[in-house]
């Protein structure tokens, strides 16, 4: 007997002529996560990939915590790989889940074989297993409704796998299937829960943050640092682009009128962040902006913002609740980072009374204010990359 992990696809099943393409980034995804830890046979096999450690005393617990961060799994399970005999596949179920038996009121066994060979049919499996585990355990009772534990059998081509209840996996597609795309991160709640949510339905991520020193402190950019570290752990690589934005906040205080300050610089940070996102080839920017949260998040603002966009602006939390928000990132390990004293650019010059209700045109007239074409280009020929990733730290 040996022991493996099987993991079940999830939406990667209805991809159709493609699904092959997704399983192999998948495949190579979990590769990556699990290469600090020991050398792995991975092999798809009939909607299931099967990892066999090739390493004596592979750290399975330490295998189990990566893979649940790995997105396009639906769920796994760790598995005793043994011969297909029926005296073998009793004594390892009784020994392999004993710890689970013992602490399940209620039980039932499920069987797949999907080889044709083997003596005894499925619902035959089932039968002589039951009896087994009721004769072992016989503090534990059948209930084929609502047991506490499953016991799964499936007979394959080569060997019987034998598992437990199914562990629930991080969903979403493989990291890298849909393209890249920027965030716009603060040192807030939102953006990297945003963050999170794109890089889960498949995109790998960069990252802009705006500094304003010495408005802003350095320990609001580490924050930033630990954020998206939190972050890299499902989505692997983040390139974090650090850009210089004081002199530009200030030539929007000095120049622009108070109200429209916010919506302004905004427009600023859009225009800025998607020169580097070409750079970077992204095709799109991710924003942690949720409708009417605050007054440059009104329709009316979001659409004056969105003005200056020539790419996609993604905005997964746009009809959230902040409670929503919250649960995520209290999930994700970004919540107790995200709530530390130190501010962002975004609260910096805030305007007492900004407008609620901007009119695109009087945005651009007073944006004629500024040189536009100097101000960005300074900030982006300053442009600090860091380069995150905390996705293979054991």
């Amino acid at each position: 007997m040996k022991e493996i992990i099987l993991i079940k696809n999830g939406e990667i099943a209805l991809k159709g002529l493609n699904r092959s393409t997704f399983e192999d980034a998948l495949v190579k995804n979990i590769k990556r996560r699990l290469s600090p830890l020991f050398s792995a046979d991975i092999k798809k096999s009939q909607s299931t990939i099967v990892i066999t450690p090739l390493s004596e005393n592979p750290d399975m617990d330490k295998a189990v915590e990566q893979i649940s961060r790995v997105f396009g799994i639906a769920g796994f399970s760790r598995a005793a790989a043994c011969e297909k005999d029926m005296d073998v596949i009793r004594s390892v179920t009784v020994d392999y889940l004993r710890d689970q038996l013992l602490d399940a009121r209620t039980f039932k066994v499920e069987a797949k074989r999907s080889d044709k060979t083997f003596p005894l049919k499925s619902p035959e499996i089932c039968m002589e297993l039951g009896a087994t585990i009721l004769q072992n355990y016989p503090h534990i009772s059948v209930d084929v409704h609502n047991p506490d534990i499953v016991v799964n059998i499936e007979v394959r081509e080569q060997y019987t796998y034998i598992h437990g209840n199914q562990i629930r996996g991080a969903g979403g597609m493989p990291v890298g299937t849909s393209g890249r795309a920027a965030v716009m991160i603060s040192g807030g709640i939102d953006s990297p829960v945003a963050a999170y949510m794109m890089s889960r339905r498949g995109l790998s991520l960069d990252a802009i943050h705006f500094a304003s020193p010495p408005y802003t402190s350095a320990r609001a950019e580490q924050k930033v640092h630990e954020l998206l570290g939190k972050v890299s752990k499902y989505s692997g690589t983040i390139n974090l682009m650090v850009v210089p934005f004081t002199e530009i906040q200030e030539h929007i205080k000095d120049d622009c009128p108070e109200d429209l300050f916010t919506i302004i610089m905004r427009r600023m940070m859009v225009r800025i962040a998607q020169e580097l996102a070409e750079r970077q080839g992204d095709g799109a920017l991710i924003t942690g902006e949720s409708l009417a949260q605050v007054a440059s998040q009104t329709m009316r603002a979001i659409g004056c913002t969105d003005a200056v966009a020539t790419m996609p602006v993604f905005r997964p939390l746009i009809g959230m609740d902040k409670n929503d928000i919250v649960e995520i990132s209290r999930k994700i390990d970004t919540f107790e980072i995200s709530i530390q004293p130190y501010e962002d650019c975004c609260t910096v010059f805030t305007p007492k009374h900004p407008r609620l209700r901007p009119t695109l045109d009087d945005v651009i007239e007073a944006e004629k204010a500024l040189d536009m074409d100097a101000l960005i280009k300074r900030a982006v020929d300053g442009v600090k990359l860091i380069v995150i990733d905390k996705s293979i730290e054991i």
